[in-house]
């Protein structure tokens, strides 16, 4: 089992425990407080802050994930796609990087085809 285990897989492993012990956090102290869970999301308390978690933990895999198979895939300005999510949202840029990864697969199938 400890077989395989490379510093990249270690960073998602940890980001994964992080976003379960930071939502369980919350999603616990709104269960204890008898909250109204998905009401909370549209004004505020412990639901918020575990969806703020979950989507923080998620943003910060998915750069990751876009930074290390763009360049593992030849593709230029990876790093763009996290820059502009600051200005735009991760939930844009992340399937725009996705679409783009799959046309560079595509042509690289392509390719080797010809």
């Amino acid at each position: 089992m400890t077989k395989h285990w490379t510093p990249l897989a270690l960073v998602y492993l940890a980001l994964g425990l992080a976003g379960l012990a930071g939502t369980w956090t919350y999603n616990v102290l709104a269960i204890v407080q008898l909250r109204d869970f998905v009401g909370d999301w549209v004004n505020s308390g412990p639901a918020v802050s575990s969806l703020t978690v979950d989507l923080l933990i998620a943003a910060v895999a998915g750069s990751i994930l876009i930074i290390v198979e763009a360049r593992r895939l030849g593709m230029k300005r990876g790093w763009l796609y996290v820059a502009l999510s600051a200005i735009t949202a991760f939930a844009f840029t992340f399937p725009l990087f996705l679409a783009m990864r799959e046309r560079t697969l595509e042509a690289a199938r392509a390719e080797a085809l010809d």
